[in-house]
């Protein structure tokens, strides 16, 4: 009997929040007196389906990939990342089949902007809105995101071969 060609990945990732920086997230810029600070443009959504997607192909993880010492991925846009990481697993045979995703921050509010990310990021995997579940809650102030200090995110994708 073989084995089913399907796995599972889940990622995880944070990002310090800082004053005077875009906030961009699930491949949009919301509007936000601070944003996320990191060595691309900190999109800790994109950057947490990354992980997963490279997780589940087994491999390894996006700093393996796209490492924050090298500088042509400053202030890079995480799509073209992202777009990457797709590339890296279709080589193997990997399609996406799901992505369910939580973003854990106090503010701004995201509910507002999940159908413009789902749209974005649909469009830029090549896969339904359908299959793309993204989430946000609060952290009920405890911890650096309840002090507004950051913003986490989680993510796990099933992806296949055919």
């Amino acid at each position: 009997m073989s084995k089913p060609n399907i796995r599972v990945g889940y990622g995880y990732d944070v990002h310090a929040l800082a004053e005077g920086v875009d906030f961009w997230i699930g491949g949009i810029k919301v509007p936000h007196t601070h944003g996320a600070y990191g060595h691309s443009d900190a999109d800790v959504l994109i950057h947490v389906i990354c992980d997963a997607l490279l997780g589940a192909a087994n491999m390894r993880d996006i700093g393996y990939h796209f490492s924050d010492k090298d500088p042509q991925y400053k202030g890079i846009d995480s799509k073209i990342l992202l777009k990457e990481v797709l590339e890296i697993i279709s080589e193997k045979g990997y399609k996406v089949g799901n992505i369910d995703s939580t973003v854990c921050l106090e503010m701004p509010k995201l509910n507002p902007h999940i159908p413009a990310m789902k749209e974005c990021l649909a469009e830029v995997m090549n896969i339904a809105e359908e299959d793309i579940s993204i989430k946000a809650t609060t952290t009920e102030k405890l911890g650096f995101v309840g002090k507004e200090e950051g913003v986490a995110a989680h993510a796990t994708v099933l992806i296949y071969k055919d």
